[in-house]
């Protein structure tokens, strides 16, 4: 049975950092593509960052330059660096693990907020 489990989230102010963290399980998990993907409330759900199995990373346009993703293939968890936190960051972030098929997180709430 695959898992995503996601951790990391919570309330920050503006200008802070959270590090999320996401352990996977029941996949050879170097072999897959993983990301980070949000949603707001009332928007659809976008891409935040992507990491290929050969450590290639992609970004989304808000988040370049403040958000950082890497992978520990060894320990089956990708992590995604948030920096310089903006109340628009706030969402529930998923991870996201994905090679010919997708496997998704139950997701971990990240609130930015003075």
């Amino acid at each position: 049975q695959v898992q995503l489990v996601e951790s990391g989230g919570g309330l920050v102010q503006p200008g802070g950092s959270l590090r999320l963290s996401c352990a996977a399980s029941g996949i050879i998990f170097n072999i897959y593509a993983t990301g980070w993907y949000r949603q707001a409330p009332g928007k659809q759900r976008e891409l935040v960052a992507s990491i290929t199995s050969g450590g290639s990373t992609n970004y989304g346009d808000s988040v370049k330059g403040r958000f950082t993703i890497s992978r520990d293939n060894a320990k089956n968890t990708v992590y995604l660096q948030m920096n310089s936190l903006k109340p628009e960051d706030t969402a529930v972030y998923y991870c996201n693990a994905e090679r010919f098929v997708a496997f998704w997180g139950q997701g971990t709430q990240v609130t930015v907020s003075s």
